[in-house]
């Protein structure tokens, strides 16, 4: 295949952002990455309905406990997936097609010894982690049971986000949507079965996560290699030129992934002492916020691609727009999801069969809670821009800033003040002013750019 010289025009028939509507652009890879990325944490959200089921509300807060150390482990791997869509989409827009090749391999090499590597030391230090959040006797063992099984798939989980980052990178949005559905489909058939008729109750759970996440993986590598040809034999020497590229972005994208189950293992600890029923609200509102806001989720890994394809075309008149189309997106999305969620927070409760302060909490948060995720939205938007910018540490400590000096007072003082409520409350409002921050020095860096680069055509 023959690739164009000029790096401005399109690469080999994949450089689909360079030119028309950019909004078109990120509606359409927004919305068809967040069916895929929702479903991925689908996985989880039929996980703790089915076992809701079972009645037993020390199951339900054994998984809200484990649900924090599989947030850190999927949020390390989406920040594996950053780099990934970065490089690559670079690459693609610059019509590299061998270095998108190399990159893509090289990239995957990266993200299985880093998800082995944590995997292992997760495993090793789990009843520890869990006794740290609060987790104490049937809740503990039974957090235990479940992440046992769970948390040695974390290499299949990384090597499957990647693959999906990688295909949309491709402006392959459509295959990158239907893999995971794929593993959500074999997750929501064999729930039922392993948990209810073979009794394996939450371990068959977490044996039907498992499976779902090789179904993810299988399947992504099958797409990006047979069907995209993003393969080429694995070289030494090109690893170790390329692993400097990779570090600076995955490393600080990881960074700034982390930040934000560490926010929310600070609410599961002060979550932890209001008892069983409030960590069962807490585990379920922690499995409806990525469902619910998974284009919000999305948006970034969206987002990243438009923004590197015209970057490496030397587009930079288009990137103030891309930003600008992502707010809009971003706020006319958590209009939506507050109208669904708000007008059916009383169906959610009898969904899980919940009662007493559990019910209250989540009633709650539906109502009053979900329009703050807005300003999430725009953190969001800005740690794309960053990380596809060139300056991934600023992603790193604007989601770090969040996590610690946007929540830990909040949450402290919201439980000391309004309890449980107050919690949930304080995990959110400290968001509103990184989310106008971010932005504001996101629009500067753009602007610096077009100042330092030749203007776009």
């Amino acid at each position: 295949m023959t690739l164009q010289k000029n790096p401005r025009e399109a690469s080999f028939g994949k450089s689909r952002f360079i030119t028309g509507p950019v909004m078109k652009h990120i509606q359409t890879m927004t919305l068809a990455s967040s069916v895929g990325l929702t479903a991925i944490f689908l996985v989880d959200f039929v996980d703790i309905y089915f076992l809701s089921l079972l009645g037993d509300t020390t199951i339900t807060a054994a998984v809200g406990y484990a649900g924090t150390v599989i947030f850190f482990l999927t949020s390390v791997s989406i920040g594996l997936s950053i780099a990934a869509g970065s490089l690559v989409s670079r690459a693609i827009g610059a019509g590299d097609e061998a270095r998108a090749k190399r990159l893509t391999v090289n990239i995957l090499l990266v993200a299985l010894g880093v998800s082995i590597t944590i995997m292992l030391l997760v495993m090793a230090g789990l009843p520890a982690i869990l006794g740290l959040l609060g987790a104490k006797t049937r809740t503990l063992e039974l957090a235990l049971d479940y992440l046992y099984i769970i948390v040695p798939s974390m290499p299949f989980l990384s090597i499957g986000i990647c693959s999906m980052a990688l295909l949309r990178a491709v402006a392959d949005a459509k295959h990158s949507m239907l893999v995971t559905l794929f593993g959500a489909a074999v997750n929501a058939v064999l729930d039922p079965l392993l948990i209810f008729s073979v009794g394996l109750g939450l371990e068959g759970a977490a044996i039907a996560t498992v499976l779902a996440r090789i179904t993810i993986f299988t399947g992504g590598l099958y797409w990006l290699f047979a069907k995209h040809n993003l393969f080429t034999w694995p070289n030494l020497s090109d690893l170790k030129k390329d692993l400097p590229k990779v570090s600076f972005i995955a490393f600080p994208a990881i960074l700034t992934n982390i930040a934000s189950p560490i926010g929310g293992a600070i609410v599961t600890v002060s979550m932890s002492a209001h008892g069983d029923g409030a960590m069962a609200a807490w585990a379920i509102i922690n499995r409806l916020i990525p469902v619910s806001f998974g284009g919000l989720f999305a948006l970034s890994g969206a987002v990243g691609p438009i923004i590197g394809q015209n970057l490496g075309a030397e587009r930079f008149g288009r990137l103030r727009q891309i930003i600008l189309d992502a707010i809009k997106f971003v706020f006319y999305y958590m209009l939506v999801v507050w109208l669904l969620l708000a007008l059916g927070s009383g169906l959610i409760a009898d969904l899980f069969r919940l009662e007493g302060t559990a019910r209250e909490l989540v009633i709650f948060f539906c109502l009053w809670i979900v329009p703050f995720f807005g300003f999430w939205g725009l953190v969001f938007v800005a740690n794309a821009a960053f990380n596809n910018l060139g300056k991934p540490h600023y992603s790193t400590l604007s989601n770090w800033g969040r996590a610690t000096l946007g929540t830990v007072p909040f949450v402290y003082l919201g439980g000391l003040w309004f309890g449980a409520n107050g919690i949930i409350a304080g995990y959110i409002i400290g968001t509103i002013a990184f989310g106008i921050l971010a932005i504001k020095v996101c629009f500067k860096l753009i602007e610096n750019i077009k100042k330092q680069d030749s203007p776009a055509k």
